[in-house]
């Protein structure tokens, strides 16, 4: 006798449904906003890698557009200087570095493994800032080195490169944006007083 299929389980990312269900109430409350559409949001993630002094070494080109392919699961858009500068040597349109941007699922999986998987992997890891919000709400976070990642081998991690996360966050205020990240479980730095 066949068996019947098994019907499939949500296949929505955790943190989308969390929020969906529970964290849009709370913070209702929380923030005592009067309205549901104040509710701040997580619009997209942006990763970029930028290149520096570097930007003529084919070599680290090819390991920077493997790190953001490999991590995110898109292909990086290579970004290029709007105007020259001299004292940089760079002129208009030199390849500068790369970027992704992520919505939607991919942007909930992605900070799913970023707060459960990369950062409790970091060294002498306390927090991150508290300080890395903009005057919109939005928040950056920096690596030094993409070893962190579990998707890459140690071979793709020799030549080392940082890369910047930068969460764009919809919020009336700062305090906000840091109150939605929190229930989340992004693990902030407790502030000294």
């Amino acid at each position: 006798m066949a068996s019947k299929p098994k019907t499939p389980t949500s296949t929505k990312p955790r943190l989308s449904e969390l929020y969906k269900s529970t964290f849009i109430s709370e913070l209702e409350k929380e923030l005592q906003l009067s309205n549901v559409n104040m509710v701040p949001k997580l619009e997209k993630i942006v990763v970029n890698i930028g290149l520096g002094k570097a930007k003529d070494d084919k070599r680290l080109m090819e390991v920077a557009t493997n790190t953001l392919r490999k991590i995110t699961g898109q292909q990086p858009v290579e970004t290029t200087a709007r105007m020259s500068i001299a004292s940089f040597k760079l002129r208009e349109g030199n390849k500068i570095g790369l970027k992704v941007t992520l919505r939607n699922d991919r942007m909930y999986e992605f900070m799913d493994r970023i707060i459960n998987i990369v950062l409790p992997r970091l060294r002498d890891f306390h927090g991150v800032s508290n300080k890395a919000f903009d005057k919109q709400g939005n928040y950056s976070l920096g690596f030094t080195d993409q070893s962190v990642f579990p998707e890459l081998s140690f071979e793709e991690t020799t030549t080392a490169h940082g890369l910047q996360i930068n969460f764009v966050i919809k919020a009336a205020k700062p305090e906000h944006a840091k109150a939605l990240l929190s229930k989340f479980g992004m693990p902030f730095a407790k502030e000294n007083k």
